[in-house]
């Protein structure tokens, strides 16, 4: 795999993402801003399921099971060929059919600035103001726990 490959696909792999974590108010109201409607053929129409979530003892230790999660997942294909995948958590079919037509346009470089700054970067905007709230959140009921050290010795 070159290095302009790789580069792409972590871009890809960014752009996911972001789209599948997304809150779906957020994203649908974004994609209706930008008012594109491409056409499209479904290869995969939102389907809901469930996933296996694997985890690792110690983060580096045995898998195990660690439930059945819901999941929707979609797949388009552009007029223009360009193939576009979404899985997104829960059961928000018109969130996988948007993110999954997001994707396919991402990859077309006529759209990909454009979605770039105006669908990806506020959605992400979104997600570390977010997280960045709950870390507040959760810093607030940290606790310290330290020992005294009495000297009877």
């Amino acid at each position: 795999m070159t290095m302009s490959e790789q580069q792409s696909k972590s871009a890809r792999q960014h752009w996911i993402s972001v789209l599948a974590k997304a809150d779906s108010k957020a994203l649908q109201d974004q994609w209706q801003a930008l008012a594109i409607e491409p056409e499209y053929q479904f290869i995969r129409k939102p389907e809901i399921g469930l996933t296996m979530m694997r985890g690792r003892v110690g983060g580096s230790g045995q898998p195990f099971n660690l439930g059945e999660m819901t999941l929707t997942r979609c797949a388009v294909r552009l007029a223009s060929g360009s193939l576009g995948v979404s899985y997104v958590a829960g059961r928000n079919k018109a969130h996988a059919l948007t993110a999954a037509l997001a994707d396919a346009l991402l990859q077309d470089r006529d759209y990909q600035v454009a979605l770039q700054e105006q669908l990806i970067a506020p959605l992400e905007a979104q997600l570390v103001a977010a997280k960045a709230e709950r870390e507040a959140k959760a810093s607030a009921t940290k606790v310290d726990f330290f020992t005294l050290v009495r000297g009877e010795d």
